[in-house]
């Protein structure tokens, strides 16, 4: 019973820094999203309002993922306090959680892919 608790409770703790990672990383896409709108302002031609728009699209399927992650993240600490309070020792998290952790992992690494390249394209542009 005390390990299923702690094992619950470390699984808590993996989602709550998941939570975190993802509150960051919008931050960041704030940050971004106000410097493609100076850029924008500067007009500097076509192509560049085209690489711009890229960037744009990326940010909002980039949102639209992070929803679906906090989402799957709010669902989870749910049965994790459900399991709690049920005092429910037969419960299988393990094969979830390591889903969720890869999707996580697969996350973070495009979220940086994408950084890397908006970075690239503010020090041509701003």
């Amino acid at each position: 019973m005390e390990s299923q608790l702690l094992f619950l409770s470390d699984l808590n703790f993996n989602l709550e820094v998941w939570k975190r990672e993802l509150k960051f990383q919008e931050s960041e896409m704030d940050y971004f999203e106000e410097k493609l709108e100076h850029i924008a302002m500067r007009d500097l031609g076509n192509d560049v309002m085209a690489q711009l728009e890229v960037f744009q699209n990326k940010i909002i399927r980039e949102r639209h993922v992070m929803g679906e992650l906090r989402h799957r993240i709010r669902m989870k600490k749910r049965e994790i306090a459900q399991a709690k309070y049920d005092n429910n020792s037969e419960v299988k998290f393990h094969e979830k959680q390591v889903l969720l952790k890869d999707q996580m992992k697969t996350f973070v690494k495009m979220h940086y892919e994408l950084k890397e390249d908006m970075m690239d394209f503010f020090l041509k542009y701003l």
